[in-house]
């Protein structure tokens, strides 16, 4: 019974690109390992940017600090 996981930021993923996330598991685990898809899972969390860190700050503001520091650089070259 595999069970995987996959975490994304919550961003706008759609259930589009879930469904291809959940099938394109099981596809594989099918493939790879001859695991039945009726009994394997198949788990998507989305995570907010603010409870994402890396390094020492939190996603959202690496994000603004990253548009932040683009904005200024676009205001320089013109």
């Amino acid at each position: 019974m595999p069970y995987v996981n996959f975490r994304v930021t919550k961003e706008g993923v759609t259930a589009e690109q879930k469904l291809e996330l959940i099938k394109g598991a099981t596809e594989l685990l099918q493939r790879v390992l001859n695991k039945n898809p009726a009994t394997t899972f198949v788990i998507i969390d989305e995570v907010e940017t603010d409870n994402w860190g890396i390094g020492y700050d939190n996603v959202t503001t690496l994000r603004a600090n990253a548009a932040a520091a683009k904005a200024k650089a676009k205001a320089n070259a013109s």
